[in-house]
């Protein structure tokens, strides 16, 4: 049993294009971008969670590809962040709008993913979730 608390993030891909969501809260985070996603709940699998999180926060339905390899701390103690790779499902990425805790969203080609401002914890998922779709192409 451990006390530390999963946190899930979404690579999500559309068109060969990872999206990036900037944050709008707290105030120490707003304005720095992440892969969307959020907490584990209790009962629930990180799986599970990241269909949900991505359905409450951008309002789309995903098909979870792979989970990329690693974990990381989060600035916040006890808290650990996993990625999965996923892609839209019957949705257009122009369609796609931020719902909550985001206010902007941008499509990032390979070329164009060191772009944005990201959070540091987010920085090594970023550079997974590359080398993944590197492999895939």
């Amino acid at each position: 049993m451990t006390d530390r608390t999963l946190v899930v993030g979404g690579a999500l891909y559309a068109e060969g294009r990872l999206l990036a969501a900037r944050r709008s809260a707290p105030a120490h985070l707003a304005g720095r971008w992440e892969l969307p996603g959020g907490k584990v709940e209790p009962g629930e699998r990180p799986e599970q969670a990241l269909v949900r999180e991505l359905r409450e926060e951008l309002g789309v339905e995903v098909e979870l590809l792979a989970r990329l390899p690693g974990e990381w701390p989060l600035a916040r103690p006890g808290y650990a962040l996993r990625v999965w790779a996923a892609q839209l499902v019957a949705a257009h990425p122009d369609d796609v709008r931020p719902l909550e805790d985001h206010d902007a969203l941008r499509w990032l080609a390979p070329d164009q993913l060191w772009d944005v401002d990201w959070l540091e914890h987010d920085r090594p998922a970023v550079t997974e979730a590359a080398r993944w779709q590197a492999a895939r192409r």
